[in-house]
């Protein structure tokens, strides 16, 4: 009883841990908010990134939100990401008022709705010809649980910026509730939104993308390879050889579980990059309510070996927020790094990297740029 005492209190301090974490004030309105007294354009240093959303949300009725937590169809969008002058990497600068300070803040603009897949995949064919020759690639972003729409809109500008890439970034925002308490809902909104992702991912394949990468965080994960699963039992898996690069950041997936999911994909197929750190609390959280099984993204090494994944090890890669669960974005290191090596080029999977080596790779160049990246270089 002692035992059970001690890991209930245990827990409890976690999740009062990540619910501080969260409260932290995330102004969510901000979805084409402009300040008329601060003019983006007229704002020396500010970058701009366009992000694509394939989104089994509801709309919502306010359009300074866009998309709400509630379950729908598919539907497809557009949004700009501005960033601030004075951004440092690894972190987002959000508005803690409105209207937002875009000198020093981030902000969402020029919100657009399209009517259906053909007029999304012509724009983002036009977003592709514009990207330089050797960037005509798209990067898919799966977000985690307890994440709103603008949540993922901003982390994604974020990462793009931070990680250098210059191909075309497109949001699946699948239906989270962006609460912390509504965990359950989430992870049945991402079960109900898997067909919808093979759907989207398919609208992708046919656009003029030379390569297709894969970024999942979270429960993400579970959604993204439940989808590609799915997809492989249906002889569709990649069929297209456009797929470069599948990173699993943070894994809110059980162990067991995702062995079982593995075991459908040919050893070859397996282009599949696992992030872990054990000094992830969020994840900490989620195995005591497992009774214990372990999460693929704070697993141990040996295990995902065995699996034919390629584990990169971010135990020892400081990272921005407290909670070690955002490392793959907040860690200003590890962030550019996927961008250079994973993002840009040929697929890292050759066939000859052995599995785990890459995660010594990493840990080694990570070394390395400590002493030469500065957080906001």
């Amino acid at each position: 009883m002692a035992n059970g005492t001690n890991g209930m209190r245990l827990v409890l301090l976690l999740i009062l841990g990540l619910a501080v974490s969260a409260c932290s004030h995330r102004e969510q309105a901000i979805i084409g908010v402009q300040n008329p007294n601060v003019p983006i354009e007229e704002i020396a240093g500010t970058k701009t990134h366009d992000i694509y959303v394939l989104t089994t949300r509801q709309p919502s009725a306010d359009p300074t939100l866009m998309f709400s937590g509630q379950r729908g169809d598919l539907s497809y969008a557009r949004v700009t990401v501005t960033i601030p002058p004075n951004h440092k990497r690894g972190q987002i600068e959000r508005p803690t008022r409105l209207p937002p300070d875009p000198k020093n803040e981030m902000t969402v603009i020029d919100p657009v709705r399209f009517s259906g897949e053909r007029q999304f995949v012509t724009d983002i064919n036009k977003a592709i010809r514009a990207a330089p020759d050797e960037e005509d690639s798209i990067l898919v972003f799966v977000h985690g649980y307890n994440t709103t729409f603008t949540d993922a809109v901003v982390r994604l500008g974020q990462f793009v910026e931070d990680s250098g890439f210059d191909g075309v970034p497109v949001l699946f925002s699948w239906a989270s509730a962006g609460k912390l308490t509504d965990y359950v809902y989430d992870l049945n909104s991402a079960l109900a939104a898997r067909t919808a992702l093979i759907e989207g991912s398919d609208t992708l394949i046919g656009s003029d993308a030379r390569a297709i990468n894969l970024v999942a965080h979270s429960m993400g994960n579970f959604l993204s390879v439940e989808a590609m699963k799915q997809a492989r039992m249906q002889n569709r898996f990649d069929s297209s050889g456009k797929l470069r690069n599948i990173i699993l950041a943070s894994a809110d997936i059980d162990v067991d579980v995702f062995a079982e999911q593995m075991a459908v994909f040919d050893p070859s197929e397996r282009k599949f990059y696992v992030l872990i750190s054990e000094d992830d609390k969020a994840l900490s959280v989620s195995r005591f309510l497992a009774r214990g099984v372990n999460r693929v993204g704070d697993a141990d090494v040996a295990t995902l070996d065995a699996l034919g994944v390629t584990v990169i090890d971010l135990t020892k890669v400081e990272d921005t927020n407290s909670t070690n669960h955002t490392k793959f974005a907040d860690s200003p290191q590890a962030v550019q790094i996927l961008g250079n090596e994973m993002l840009k080029g040929d697929s890292l999977h050759t066939g000859t990297v052995e599995p785990g080596v890459l995660g010594n790779i990493f840990v080694d160049m990570t070394n390395a740029a400590q002493s030469s990246i500065s957080p906001g270089g």
